[in-house]
């Protein structure tokens, strides 16, 4: 059976995987959909909203280091299932407290922390996980399948919860990621292929294992370059995310059910740009098409904010989704391609807590800002203008000639030349 035969058999580990993987994504719409929705309804504040995802983004800040190093130091397909009950159960609790009458947005805000935290663990060692399921030639491929999938789900999704809501209270669409992550515990309990690809042991202390996932970030050219940019962009993107409900209901008085038509919206753009990452990397290098990807994000946004109406507003949402997706997969592939498979845990979250160090701080200042000026539509324009300079700025830097030190195995594959 040949290689490709492999990683497309439905008995292959990585298409277990995959299948698992995905039908949890589905569950995860549903939830991404419905917690900022709770939380307008609760409040029809901008700076709620936001103080949502400073929640979600805070663990990564306070645990990304610890948790990191400590994916690298044991079983990443136990952890994986631990974390996906724990999940499971914590959804459980808030749709229980609605129906009760008792649910308050503090509530909220501790569920998301929580959860935040618990998905860390399970994205950083999926992270590492996955090149132990494919072979290195596979891993851009198997990156944009994954990210297919999440985009696919990210459609299907909100459509679904669209058509649910009309039946169902909000917070019950929970109970339906309750019970995907159950799935996914499933499906990763009966792959027989560890997720740990190297039997080098991983130091002792703790300490040491941070220390070593700082130093080679940080040592690294296009590893600490491409940290800085995304802390800076973070400041400013970070609005686009977390204001989104408020964005379409202040300015286009949408419905719940138009809330979820710009969710699919999303997605569908997100699957149309993860399809075509494979193809635009065979024709330019990483960094041109991530750099690319980045500097449109930004002028997508400002377009976003001048649309007039809501139909448009889908449309320039679907681009600027899946300008984000691009990104996400070419540098993920790169990455993957970069870091030894021992070091990927603790690298990741070193370089995950430098870079996403910023998400609190711009979720929080975008809130702030459409209180105080009252103009959504103001505050996602200057967001955007900034991103695309940022991303300029950038393409003058050592990210713009990132192949160069692609690990030997990668490297083989040909690849045009860099910007510059």
């Amino acid at each position: 059976m040949s290689a490709n035969q492999r990683f497309k058999s439905a008995k292959s580990p990585f298409m277990m995987y995959w299948s698992g993987q995905t039908l949890s994504n589905l569950g995860g719409a549903f939830t991404m959909f419905a917690l900022p929705l709770l939380v307008y309804k609760l409040t029809g504040s901008a700076l709620s909203l936001s103080l949502t995802f400073v929640a979600y983004d805070l663990p990564y800040v306070l645990f990304g280091l610890l948790i990191g190093a400590w994916v690298d130091r044991v079983n990443r397909k136990r952890l994986m299932i631990l974390t996906d009950a724990a999940r499971a159960g914590i959804l459980c609790v808030l749709p229980v407290l609605a129906m009760a009458h008792l649910l308050a947005v503090w509530h909220i805000y501790l569920a998301a922390f929580l959860l935040s935290t618990l998905s860390y663990a399970f994205n950083t060692a999926e992270f590492a996980a996955v090149p132990s399921l494919v072979g290195a030639d596979e891993l851009l491929r198997a990156n944009g399948r994954i990210q297919a999938s999440f985009s696919a789900t990210a459609v299907v999704g909100p459509l679904l919860a669209g058509v649910l809501i009309f039946i169902l209270p909000l917070s019950a669409l929970l109970f339906v990621d309750a019970a995907s992550f159950g799935v996914s515990l499933v499906t990763l309990a009966l792959i027989r292929v560890s997720f740990n690809q190297t039997t080098d042991a991983a130091p002792a202390n703790l300490g040491q294992a941070i220390q070593e996932g700082v130093r080679y970030v940080v040592g690294h050219p296009v590893l600490r370059n491409v940290c800085i940019m995304m802390a800076l962009i973070n400041v400013f993107a970070t609005v686009a995310n977390t204001q989104l409900v408020f964005f379409a209901k202040a300015r286009y008085h949408a419905s719940d059910a138009q809330v979820a038509w710009l969710f699919a919206a999303g997605g569908v753009g997100a699957v149309i740009f993860a399809l075509l990452a494979e193809v635009l990397r065979k024709r330019w290098a990483f960094s041109r098409v991530a750099l690319g990807a980045i500097f449109l994000f930004g002028v997508g946004t400002v377009l976003l904010a001048s649309a007039p109406w809501f139909g448009v507003a889908l449309v320039w949402w679907a681009g600027i989704s899946g300008l984000g997706v691009l990104f996400n997969i070419n540098f993920t592939s790169l990455w993957q391609g970069i870091v030894p498979n021992q070091l990927l845990g603790r690298v990741l979250s070193v370089a995950t807590v430098l870079a996403w160090a910023a998400n609190p701080v711009g979720s929080f200042m975008g809130g702030v800002a459409i209180e105080r000026t009252q103009n959504v539509a103001l505050v996602y324009g200057v967001s955007g203008i900034l991103i695309s300079l940022i991303a300029v700025g950038f393409m003058f830097s050592s990210i713009a000639h990132a192949e160069r030190y692609l690990m030997p195995e990668q490297a083989e594959v040909p690849v045009p030349s860099a910007v510059g």
